[in-house]
């Protein structure tokens, strides 16, 4: 399955999920529901998985944690804040240049509209 597909399948899962719940919750309960709903789909998800930064000879473990990592190819950051600001995109533009992906969302559970709390990063590697 493709980036795009991936990220087509989670855009509906979070609609879903925005349009059960409503706005003003915690990220860690979208990101339970979000793990759930992934999961029962058969998808196979990884979520606060720890990952290390290698810089020079210096090995750092556990150097960043990802909220969530779908068939190890689309990298999910969950946010409930009022307006996703650069640094929120700066973040996981690193993941995915740490990780070697091409895609991101950003998904912003605060967002009255759900689709307007989704943001797409593009690593061009």
């Amino acid at each position: 399955m493709t980036e795009n597909e991936l990220s087509k399948i989670v855009f509906e899962t979070g609609l879903k999920i925005h349009k059960k719940l409503g706005a003003g919750l915690f990220e860690h309960v979208y990101e339970e529901c979000l793990f759930y709903e992934l999961t029962k789909t058969g998808l196979f998800v990884e979520k606060q998985k720890l990952l290390p930064i290698v810089y020079e000879e210096l090995r750092i473990e556990n150097a960043f944690r990802l909220d969530m990592i779908v068939e190890s190819k689309l990298i999910l950051e969950i946010k409930t804040v009022d307006y996703i600001n650069p640094t929120h995109k700066a973040q996981l533009l690193t993941y995915l240049k740490m990780t070697n992906c091409k895609l991101g969302l950003l998904l912003n559970f605060q967002s009255d509209v759900f689709k307007n709390g989704v943001t797409r990063i593009v690593n061009f590697l």
